[in-house]
């Protein structure tokens, strides 16, 4: 995440893409701010991801509504069970729409077809929902895993031993980086997979991983991670072995790696895809009819060459290490820098 003016991802209509017009910006300016109350449910507390991504849409219903606007926060850890009872209570709170990242595809459709039929607004972030109506805004999983694969292999000259680092064994999100992951290696006939394994996205155990590969024995050009970065670029330290290229994600502390000279390449995932939750709902509200339910956000990839302005200028000293350095959406989002900053 880091300064006002800088264009993130870009935003994408696909096949079910919601049509941009009407959804971001200009809802603000062709009606008069309400004090809408929006709620925000979050099945994994303690995340710096989640954290900022129920932070943006905070952040952007202050903006949408002229500071008039409140949200209410359910935020734990837990499975379908918690979750739906914390939707439950927002629905008592009286909220217009809810934000979430479910914690299931499938089992909170019950509670969610409840509130539903009070007339409120649902749109999932991060990962779907089956439930009728519901919308969806997330980054496009699928060509994160593409676009950082190719960016390696390409990297490698097209020849040589890869280690793919995956996230939870299952979970939608991992399974689409991996489809694209699989996807971009059908081009490369000369790279070889020489270990899968799932970090759970875990910085301790991907480090552990990490390190057991590198003294493994085992010839590694390259490292594809969903994520987990930091701790391979630290495991390099810990073995004692030379670094070699990691393709990772946005977070604070390994675009300062790759700017330090680290070889690598960020893949974005904005956590500020809340803000983007919020402004589809707001939007809504606003009386805004988008034609379909998913808005795919494309990921860029940044690297130290081509991608050295985007690394420069998405990387914030004062903010902690996993810190997801993609501070706006062009075209949904609409607080400031120092408004998602503001927000504890």
């Amino acid at each position: 995440m880091k300064r006002i003016v800088r264009a993130a991802s870009a935003v994408v209509a696909v096949a079910l893409g919601v049509s941009a017009g009407g959804v971001g910006p200009s809802a603000t300016a062709a009606s008069k701010p309400k004090a809408w109350k929006i709620g925000v449910s979050n099945s994994l507390a303690g995340n710096s991801w989640r954290e900022e991504m129920i932070c943006a849409a905070k952040a952007e219903v202050s903006a949408r509504t002229g500071g008039k606007g409140s949200v209410v926060v359910m935020n734990r850890t837990g499975g379908p069970i918690e979750q739906a009872a914390d939707i439950a209570k927002l629905i008592d709170a009286g909220v217009k729409a809810i934000v979430l990242n479910p914690s299931d595809r499938d089992r909170l459709n019950p509670i969610l077809a409840e509130a539903q039929k009070k007339g409120i607004v649902i749109v999932a972030v991060d990962q779907p929902v089956s439930a009728p109506g519901a919308y969806f805004a997330s980054t496009d999983q699928f060509a994160y895993g593409r676009l950082g694969a190719t960016w390696l292999f390409k990297t490698l000259g097209g020849k040589g031993n890869v280690v793919a680092m995956r996230g939870i064994e299952g979970v939608p999100v991992d399974s689409e980086r991996h489809r694209g992951f699989t996807e971009a290696l059908k081009a490369f006939p000369n790279i070889k997979v020489v270990k899968t394994v799932f970090t759970r996205w875990d910085f301790a155990t991907a480090e552990k991983q990490a390190v057991e590969v590198l003294n493994s024995g085992e010839k590694v050009d390259g490292f594809w991670t969903s994520g987990t970065d930091m701790s391979v670029v630290s495991a390099f330290g810990i073995s004692g072995k030379p670094p070699v290229p990691v393709v990772g994600t946005d977070n604070n502390g390994f675009i300062k790696m790759l700017l330090d000279g680290k070889p690598g390449a960020v893949v974005t995932n904005p956590a500020v895809i809340g803000g983007v939750g919020a402004s589809i709902a707001l939007s809504i509200l606003e009386g805004k009819k988008p034609k379909q339910l998913t808005t795919l956000v494309a990921p860029q990839v940044w690297d130290q060459t081509s991608g050295l302005p985007q690394l420069t200028a998405n990387h914030f000293p004062e903010r902690d290490s996993f810190y997801s350095s993609a501070v706006s959406i062009k075209g949904y989002t609409n607080f400031t820098t120092a408004q998602l900053f503001a927000c504890k």
